[in-house]
Formats: structure tokens, C-alpha cells, sequence
């Protein structure tokens, strides 16, 4: 699980970096603007929604355990 995490975030903060290339290139050189960074951003949005599901669904089915500060201490 954590490698899949790991991967993902990775992924995210990739994809944020294209959205920001892509927003600092597109349009230079009189070349029209195109849209790839408000698709690099749709990307990462769905990107940390789907692993946020994926990491609420884990704990629910209990592949993973929480850890940390016990409720109520």
C-alpha cells in the first residue's frame, strides 16, 4: 500500500509541474495557447480524489490501520 501512495503522489506533483510548464510555454513564439494545462490540473484533481477514496476505502475493509494520537487521550 505504501508503494501505491508513494507512486501516486509522485504522479500528482508531476502533473502539477506540467501545469506549471505548460502555463510558463504555451502561447510563446505566436503559437496559440491550447488547453493541456487545465488538463494537467483536471488530472490531478480526479488523481488525489480517487486516491483519497482509495485510502478511505482501505481503512473501511481494514487493509490498512490508522496510527498515531488515540481518540479521547
Amino acid at each position: 500500500m505504501e508503494i501505491i501512495v508513494i507512486i501516486a503522489f509522485i504522479a500528482i506533483i508531476g502533473s502539477l509541474g506540467a501545469a506549471g510548464y505548460f502555463m510558463l510555454k504555451d502561447g510563446e513564439d505566436g503559437k496559440p495557447k491550447t488547453s493541456r494545462m487545465a488538463k494537467a490540473l483536471a488530472f490531478r484533481i480526479g488523481f488525489s480524489v480517487l486516491l483519497f477514496i482509495c485510502i478511505l476505502v482501505s481503512w473501511k475493509l481494514g487493509y490498512i490501520q490508522p496510527t498515531g494520537i488515540k481518540v479521547g487521550q
